[in-house]
């Protein structure tokens, strides 16, 4: 019965030596996300609103009510 012991707690202390680091894949960008990401072929990303320029803070929030307040807002839809 000792040796079931020991050996199960050696089993839980070798386990705990294979566990891999958490660590993100993707490096993260700090930066605000009104400045945009130009990946796409014409220079903008493909999600981005036509006529939205990189770095227009205003726009982008004007984007994000309306988005909030014509898709989000389940009050506005029922009516």
């Amino acid at each position: 019965m000792k040796h079931v012991a020991l050996f199960a707690t050696v089993v839980a202390c070798l386990a705990a030596c294979g566990e891999k680091p958490q660590t993100m894949a993707l490096p993260r960008s700090d930066a605000p996300s009104y400045t945009g990401v130009t990946t796409g072929s014409a220079g903008r990303s493909a999600f981005t609103a036509p006529g939205w320029k990189p770095g227009d803070k205003t726009g982008w929030e004007q984007q994000l009510k309306a988005r909030q307040q014509n898709s989000q807002n389940d009050y506005s839809r029922m009516n």
